[in-house]
């Protein structure tokens, strides 16, 4: 039989437990290794619940779901894409435990990029610094199943890359993000702090909030192209070149485009849009009143018939300016506020309409031989007074004169209103029809002469002003009163040029001179203006025939101008006539009644 040395001596041979005899010597030689590992397992233990006792093992399901739950309203909480990946990537390290973190999505390149990164103080952090193994998020976002290491440091396939060296990464988590199983980016955390390792449960739990993130980041990617579209939408809708109103089923504003306002003149600020839960301005109330009932019958036409309305050519007047304008007006369901409505399209044809009448006065004037050169004129003398004020308002606009820089603009805008006025009156030579108002004869004059001044052919010429003090307002038509004294102020400037191109100067009496005087007669209640010149003159057989249609003295005139302000004068129930000397200079008399419906005088 063995003795008990022999048996203690094989047990520690073979490799066996140490009996009872012996363990309380190895317990006290090791004492201290043991109670470090000890103390060790209770730290991982505290940090890592899921591995903390049976006891909470029972809890663990619960406390998951209330955490899934509590993440799944953070990142639905926002439709904003940048937001969402901030909260996910929170969210994420505040579930996991993780020290870092990061999200990348695939670009249109199919290529991973950093759009967020933490670490455990919540701090952004560039893509530059938060420094992973690159072949790791590649697999992932490649095979779309998910990484996990719980001593990556240990671990043979990682243990060798550099940023598990230099930081010494213990947990490593890399789970893909998939859209209805396409992966569209990856989420990582790491852990350095090896009494946080992350494990199997965590990585199930780690893919569902994964999920969670593909959908918030799905809801906002829509959210985000839906916004994109209606920018798109608003903004072809602000550059249409055509003018667009939407209104609801109560003829409420919707929508209106620059255009539409600048066509139809109306003011912004005057303007409420139709939204959910508030009522928008009145469409027809924003409209001239002379024109609401012929707007609400084409509207109602227009829902009544559930067929489009249009009207190629509708006259608008915005009580200072005529418009052209094409109309279509066509049904429109599903407004913003959920109501159905109408959407119109408003085009400004004046230009063309204009041009057509253009196009039909050269048919005729081809057709008669006559009048294109007088077109030409009038037009001539309209476009000078509107350039130089273009040119002025450019100018004044430098040197911050806003006042006169206003001045030339409305000037510049008169004066194209004119010219439609001059085409529209020249269509068939009649006798054009006045449009009375009541207006200073002082104020238009001053007009002119701001206008005419800067023209190169009055600049060496000097005006002498005599407007009497108590002359009443006018009733008369603004633009033909002031195409009159423009067409006698252009053929004194001509008389003048003559008289100097003709060195027919007597000394100290040419002094390229011309007179403009006003005087009111209270009696009569009449108006009179003289315009005179030290020009060339006129012999009296040509004083006789001066006003006669085709009748000129100039070479290449047409004989038009003069007859044009004749019937004009007459037109106002007022006179004309001319004195001249030759070689000495001519004057001009316009009278004219205070009021239009005086009769013309009796000859």
């Amino acid at each position: 039989m063995r003795n008990a040395d022999e048996e203690k001596a094989e047990k520690h041979a073979v490799g066996a437990l140490p009996d009872d005899d012996t363990m309380p010597e190895i317990v006290q030689k090791h004492g201290d290794i043991f109670a470090d590992l000890e103390a060790t397992l209770d730290e991982v233990a505290e940090a890592n619940p899921r591995i903390d006792s049976e006891a909470r093992e029972a809890c663990r399901a619960t406390s998951d779901l209330s955490a899934l739950l509590e993440v799944s309203l953070a990142v639905n909480s926002s439709l904003v894409l940048d937001d969402v990946l901030q909260i996910v990537m929170r969210k994420a390290i505040e579930l996991m435990q993780a020290e870092r973190g990061l999200i990348m999505l695939l670009d249109d390149d199919n290529e991973l990029q950093v759009r967020t990164a933490h670490n455990l103080r919540q701090e952004d952090m560039t893509g530059e610094n938060f420094r992973i193994s690159s072949s790791i998020a590649s697999q992932v976002a490649a095979t779309g199943r998910s990484i996990y290491a719980s001593d990556a440091m240990s671990d043979e396939r990682y243990a060798q890359q550099a940023s598990v060296l230099e930081l010494h990464l213990r947990s490593i988590m890399c789970v893909p993000i998939k859209d209805h199983g396409t992966v569209v980016g990856i989420i990582y955390v790491d852990n350095s702090n090896q009494t946080k390792v992350f494990l199997k449960s965590d990585l199930y739990l780690f893919e569902l909030f994964a999920q969670m993130a593909a959908n918030a980041l799905r809801n906002a990617a829509t959210y985000d192209a839906l916004l994109t579209l209606k920018k798109y939408n608003e903004l072809v809708i602000k550059k249409s070149p055509v003018g667009i109103v939407v209104i609801d089923d109560n003829l409420r504003i919707a929508t209106i485009n620059p255009v539409a306002l600048e066509v139809l003149d109306f003011n912004r600020n005057n303007i409420a849009r139709s939204v959910t839960g508030q009522s928008g301005s009145d469409f027809l109330e924003m409209l001239p009143e002379h024109e609401r009932s012929r707007w609400r019958e084409m509207i109602a036409t227009a829902l009544t018939s559930r067929e489009d309305y249009s009207d190629p050519r509708y006259f608008h007047d915005t009580g200072y300016q005529e418009k052209a304008l094409s109309i279509k007006i066509s049904r429109l369901s599903a407004l913003p506020n959920g109501d159905n409505g109408l959407i119109m399209t408003i085009e400004d044809i004046t230009e063309m309409v204009v041009m057509e009448k253009y196009v039909i006065l050269s048919e005729k004037l081809a057709a008669k031989g006559e009048m294109a050169a007088s077109i030409v004129h009038e037009l001539n003398n309209y476009l000078a007074i509107a350039s130089t004020n273009a040119e002025l308002m450019g100018m004044n606009l430098d040197r911050q004169a806003y006042d006169k820089a206003r001045f030339n603009a409305k000037s510049t805008t008169e004066n194209i209103f004119k010219i439609k006025r001059f085409v529209d009156s020249m269509m068939d030579f009649s006798k054009p029809e006045p449009e009375y108002i009541s207006y200073d004869i002082k104020h238009l004059l001053d007009d002119l002469l701001f206008s005419l001044r800067v023209q190169p052919r009055f600049k060496r010429t000097r005006f002498t002003i005599d407007l009497g003090q108590e002359i009443p307002n006018l009733e008369m038509d603004v633009g033909q009163i002031q195409q009159v004294l423009m067409n006698l102020l252009n053929n004194a400037a001509d008389a003048i040029e003559e008289r100097a191109i003709g060195n027919q100067t007597d000394g100290d009496k040419f002094k390229r001179e011309i007179g403009i005087a006003a005087t009111y007669d209270d009696e009569r209640e009449r108006l009179t203006v003289e315009i005179s010149d030290d020009g060339i003159g006129m012999p009296p057989e040509t004083i006789e025939k001066i006003f006669n249609m085709h009748f000129t003295t100039k070479r290449g005139g047409h004989g038009l101008g003069l007859a044009n302000c004749l019937k004009i004068i007459e037109s106002h129930h007022g006179e004309i006539t001319v004195e001249s000397t030759p070689g000495e200079g001519t004057r001009f008399r316009v009278t004219l009644p205070r009021f239009h419906d005086a009769k013309p005088k009796q000859t």
